[in-house]
């Protein structure tokens, strides 16, 4: 399978710009990632990386408040916005002929992004009202990124709910989020990624019409994360009065991609051995052979393997009767966990897993907005 070339370079004010042509794609995928996300947020101001990625649709210099979204509409494209432990990205996938158009819209907000009472009034209440739809009101709603961290690390930065708390975004004031913007919304704090039906030097010559004369600032370093690994189990209960069945999650610490990739890779393949499939050796043996368990499932990271820095979680989720305990199912974790580390996957089924891994891996790839965003996360 041929991989596309990436065509990278940097704007003298620190922006770096990633693209990669993509043959017979229609559109083109645009996204501005910026180096801040939840964990740098400050104690008594949880879900304030969230609440400024919704205040940044509110309007600029030459853009009305939420028109970043009709015009990218009326060029027949879409566009959204999502928060992350350590990054924030801004994206959209428009019609090629539109691409000027959404580089205009991303470098007028980073530039001039206006912030009001009344547009952090309304932005607030947006929030809470998607923290009660998506988590307080909703079954498993935020299971288990919410509640999970605070159980395995001790840190303000690791241990927090990126959602946030009411009281603390109720407290936020325009000052807080201006002096956000200039801190972390800076040139140097972000990569353009442009993936589809592109020249590389046209949009190159775009992005540097449209952001080059963005002043440079300083480039914040990013919060300090590291924690002791735990020595011993931590144990955490949360009620959730709209769940029908039991839910357990359990988390690990991974090694760090940066120093220890191999290791990290390793546990992307152990997740696709413990419950890839159905025949995979948690689901088989809690959820058919048992059976302790309706659904199992594991995961690298909180939101997907390779998007955050070191400490990351390795997440195993399972769905359970009331009847089966925590003390069932972490028995039968820990026994079939102990028998592949003593003996080791057989070669047929380590090829299997590997296969799946790789396939899934690159089908993720086929949508031209996870693409574009990939570029930057993982840039």
């Amino acid at each position: 399978m041929s991989r596309p070339s990436l065509y990278r370079s940097t704007l003298p004010n620190g922006l770096r710009l990633v693209v990669q042509p993509l043959d017979g794609a229609p559109s083109v995928g645009v996204a501005v990632h910026y180096d801040v996300g939840f964990r740098s947020e400050p104690l008594g101001r949880t879900g304030f990386a969230h609440l400024f990625e919704h205040v940044m649709f509110q309007g600029s210099e030459n853009v009305a408040p939420a028109d970043h979204f009709r015009h990218v509409q009326a060029s027949g494209g879409t566009a959204n916005g999502s928060t992350h432990q350590d990054h924030t990205d801004y994206y959209q996938v428009v019609p090629a002929q539109a691409l000027e158009r959404v580089l205009f819209l991303e470098a007028d907000r980073m530039r001039t992004l206006r912030i009001t009472p009344e547009t952090l009034r309304t932005q607030t209440a947006v929030v809470k009202e998607e923290i009660r739809q998506s988590v307080t009101d909703k079954p498993y709603g935020g299971f288990p990124w919410t509640v999970l961290p605070a159980v395995l690390y001790r840190t303000h930065p690791n241990a927090h709910n990126g959602y946030g708390a009411f009281d603390d975004l109720d407290a936020a004031t325009v000052a807080e989020c201006q002096a956000f913007f200039d801190t972390y919304y800076a040139p140097g704090n972000a990569v353009v990624t442009i993936c589809g039906d592109v020249d590389p030097g046209h949009a190159a010559d775009l992005v540097a019409r449209h952001f080059a004369a963005i002043p440079a600032r300083p480039v914040p370093a990013p919060p300090a994360l590291a924690e002791p690994v735990p020595q011993q189990a931590r144990y955490g209960t949360h009620p959730d009065p709209h769940a029908a069945l039991a839910a357990t999650a359990i988390g690990w610490r991974m090694p760090d991609a940066g120093t220890g990739l191999d290791g990290y890779l390793a546990h992307m393949v152990l997740g696709e051995l413990l419950t890839g499939r159905d025949t995979s050796r948690l689901k088989h043996r809690l959820v058919h052979r048992a059976p302790l368990a309706t659904d199992i499932s594991t995961s690298c990271g909180l939101f997907g393997p390779l998007r955050a820095r070191d400490p990351e979680t390795f997440v195993c989720v399972a769905m359970h009767p009331r009847e089966t305990t925590t003390e069932q199912l972490l028995d039968a974790i820990d026994t079939e966990l102990a028998g592949l580390a003593a003996t080791g996957p057989e070669q047929r089924e380590l090829a299997r897993s590997r296969a799946l891994l790789t396939s899934a891996t690159w089908r993720g790839f086929d949508n031209i907005v996870a693409r574009t965003r990939a570029l930057g996360t993982y840039e």
